[in-house]
């Protein structure tokens, strides 16, 4: 059997409802479904955690880092500990976040059994060897269970930056998800499952594409199948 990282498919709606009407036709294709909570109307409307049969990764992105959550960063920590309680196996908190509410995310992941993914996006380009290298080390000192550094590639060499990191996050033992946006690094999502990459993100949909060149689990799912032939 081959090994591989995981498959997350990200879920952007607004109640619970529509969470578990996007979320179910793709459970099979699945190992981790992200709800994004900062795209409910309702950050307490929750109850759709319990009943999909997948782990559950809770994202609360800001708008500051490309998300759509507009409120105080307290509402927002809260949001996330109320998706644990509910019982999330993941949660995301941006390294960016101010320490001490990424450590209150952090103890309250542990206190639940669940694990903290911190996280850095970079919308406009993929920054130098060194600096993603201090991104990561920054990570790993943040006491995060996983990382996730995610850039946007206007080359093929800045997706292979990006892809290069995960020889250092294994040096270091510490799993991390690192892939590119763009055309350019939509490559990136499918080759990091391959090289060490903790988890990618999939769509539901190429028209529910939470990202930039995210691809939809259906087509990804076509992909691996070509490089996983049945034995």
């Amino acid at each position: 059997m081959n090994s591989r990282g995981l498959i997350c498919v990200s879920v952007m709606a607004t109640d619970s409802e529509a969470v578990l009407a996007a979320a179910t036709p793709v459970l099979a294709l699945a190992d981790v479904i992200e709800i994004r909570l900062d795209g409910l109307r309702d950050p307490l409307d929750l109850g759709c955690i319990g009943a999909i049969a997948k782990p559950i990764l809770a994202t609360n992105r800001p708008i500051w880092e490309g998300g759509r959550f507009n409120d105080s960063e307290e509402k927002r920590i809260d949001a996330l500990c109320m998706a644990l309680a509910h019982g999330a196996r993941y949660v995301d908190i941006e390294l960016a976040a101010a320490p001490q509410l990424r450590a209150r995310l952090l103890a309250a992941a542990h206190a639940h059994g669940a694990q903290t993914i911190v996280s850095s996006h970079d919308f406009a380009t993929t920054p130098s060897t060194p600096q993603l290298s201090a991104t990561l080390e920054a990570m790993i000192a943040s006491g995060a269970d996983i990382g996730k550094i995610v850039t946007t590639a206007a080359t093929p060499n800045e997706a292979l930056r990006i892809l290069a990191l995960q020889q250092e996050a294994r040096a270091a033992g510490f799993p991390l998800c690192a892939f590119a946006m763009g055309a350019a690094g939509t490559i990136s999502r499918l080759a990091t499952l391959y090289l060490g990459g903790f988890m990618t993100y999939a769509a539901l949909s190429q028209e529910q594409a939470t990202a930039p060149g995210q691809i939809a689990v259906r087509d990804l799912h076509n992909l691996l199948a070509l490089l996983e032939p049945a034995s």
